[in-house]
């Protein structure tokens, strides 16, 4: 039995939970950050990674959207790096109402949301993929935003306050003593020991695990489990985020990453958090939808499906409205609110230290942090403020590491280490001066170098080819892992550990990419699906249980 003490345990790590660890580390409480994979690796990243300028819910979310504009610019201020300032459009298209526009414009202005409407035949110009039939295109500030890397630097800030946090650790119980809660109990998922955290403070961030951790206390929560699945796009289609301008529904969104696009995204609730597959008929229709705006989508080429489940919470109103639960039919979640509530479990059943964080978007997660931590400082009778609105996630680089980075490496692949590493990149560029071989790039999709996969392979949390694929992105370009997998393998291999590479990480990592891959296979896709199986069936016959059989 492994032990640990702090004052505060949160379990779960996505953007929420990570941001509380990062926000209570420096009012200086201690706390120690619980996840049972590796972080982001659920809903955090299983999205489209639109920053939200709050317009979508300018009419029917009010509060959503105001709460959206104030977390974009500080995000934008405080996170540039994991952010690109893209814009956004809303397009008018025949067949949408013209009333719902007024009332969109109204909502905007009522939000604090800026709009202002681009000209047909500029707006034609700058993005010319676009409908040629749209009557109105107005332009608001959403952005990209890479969920991945923002996760993993609230997790890095977090632990230069003294932070900790533990990944592949699985929390089986809350803990109780008397009418409060006393930590948590669980299973280390990489070596099989018991693990228990003390601690007079529990924080629920689990997303579409919430419920079911709360019963595990004792308590109640209700949790609106709502899959979207997305598509990814081999190009970048669109320079900016493209919307449509209507009530917000199903394939009626593009966001610009580097150098592909998503279209996204459908809403159909589920059963359970792990319900998240897309299929055949999903991606079918999400092609039909996503013509509206992008007449030519089906010469595009799809590398990906992929799906998330988000964790609504509904107001005894909305619950009121509802299903009687189980599965409902599709699009039934986006009447449920996309802002945030705080449960606190010792007011509504009297279990002291007990809260729970459900619902709102991944923009948000900051605020939503802040709130959490305001109620855990509150009750610690800590009265330091919250810093995390004005304090950069990354310290600034020195110019010296640019200028060095370009030196040795392509520019394109000098910004993109970077971006990725922070200050963290000089050690990667101190190892490429020594040995220019490692300077090669390992994923030539990503522009990920052999030296950086190494130095990613050697950190503490990193223990499985996903891991290494959430920190660099390798595997994640147009060939999803056909040639760089098999090329980053060996570096995983770590003296003294028993390590079987084809029977057991490849083939993980490969049916990884698999599941995304085979609701999209057609065209140019097929054809690079059956090289990846050449490779790998035919070189390293990978074919019984493998992603190749």
């Amino acid at each position: 039995m492994v032990r640990y003490s702090a004052q505060v345990v949160i379990i779960g790590g996505g953007a929420t939970g990570v941001g509380i660890l990062r926000d209570l580390s420096l009012r200086g409480i201690s706390s120690i950050l619980v996840e049972q994979g590796d972080l982001a690796h659920g809903t955090s990243s299983r999205f489209h990674g639109l920053l939200h300028s709050g317009a979508r819910y300018a009419v029917k979310d009010p509060v959503s959207a105001a709460e959206c504009i104030r977390e974009n610019n500080i995000l934008k201020q405080i996170a540039p790096e994991c952010v690109a300032a893209t814009g956004g459009w809303f397009v008018q298209l025949p067949g949408d109402e013209v009333d719902y526009a007024q009332a969109w414009l109204k909502g905007c202005e009522r939000t604090g949301i800026p709009v202002h409407e681009v000209p047909l035949e500029e707006a034609l110009k700058r993005e010319p993929l676009l409908a040629k039939e749209a009557l109105r295109v107005f332009e608001v500030p959403d952005a990209a935003v890479d969920g991945f890397k923002l996760v993993w630097e609230n997790a890095k800030s977090a632990r230069r306050c003294g932070g900790r946090y533990l990944t592949y650790h699985r929390v089986e119980a809350i803990l109780r003593e008397g009418e409060g809660v006393a930590g948590v109990r669980g299973e280390n998922l990489l070596t099989g020991e018991s693990f228990t955290v003390e601690a007079g403070m529990v924080v629920n961030a689990t997303g579409a695990w919430a419920d079911r951790l709360a019963a595990s206390a004792g308590a109640s929560l209700e949790v609106v489990r709502d899959k979207g699945i997305l598509l990814a796009f081999n190009h970048r289609l669109f320079q900016r985020v493209i919307n449509r301008l209507r009530p917000p529904g199903d394939g009626d969104i593009f966001v610009p990453h580097e150098t592909i696009t998503i279209l996204g995204t459908t809403s159909e609730w589920v059963d359970t958090p792990s319900d998240n597959q897309p299929s055949d008929r999903e991606v079918e229709r999400m092609m039909t939808l996503g013509k509206a705006l992008l007449p030519g989508i089906a010469e595009k080429r799809v590398i990906r499906a992929f799906a998330g489940v988000r964790p609504l919470h509904r107001s005894d109103s909305e619950w009121a409205e509802g299903s009687e639960g189980g599965r409902v039919e599709e699009g039934r979640g986006r009447a449920v609110s996309r802002t945030f509530a705080l449960i606190d479990h010792e007011a509504e059943e009297g279990i002291k230290g007990f809260l729970s964080i459900v619902g709102g978007k991944f923009t948000t997660y900051r605020l939503m942090a802040e709130k959490a931590s305001d109620w855990v400082a509150a009750k610690l009778a800590n009265d330091v403020p919250c810093r995390t609105a004005a304090e950069p996630l990354q310290p600034e680089l020195p110019a010296h590491l640019r200028r060095r980075a370009r030196a040795l490496l392509p520019c394109a692949a000098a910004e993109k280490t970077l971006q990725r590493l922070g200050r963290d990149a000089a050690a990667v560029l101190e190892t490429i001066a020594r040995d220019p071989d490692k300077g090669q790039l390992l994923c030539e999709c990503e522009m990920v170098t052999v030296a950086e996969v190494e130095k990613t392979v050697a950190d503490e949390d990193a223990h499985h080819l996903a891991d290494v694929r959430r920190k660099t992105r390798l595997g994640m370009g147009t060939c999803q892992g056909a040639f760089c997998t098999y090329r980053a393998l060996p570096l995983m291999w770590r003296e003294g550990e028993k390590y079987d590479p084809l029977s057991g990480e490849l083939i993980r990592f490969l049916n990884q990419r698999w599941k995304g891959i085979r609701p999209v296979l057609w065209g140019d896709q097929l054809r690079e699906t059956e090289l990846t199986r050449a490779i790998y069936a035919g070189l390293l016959d990978l074919r019984e249980g493998g992603a190749a059989g």
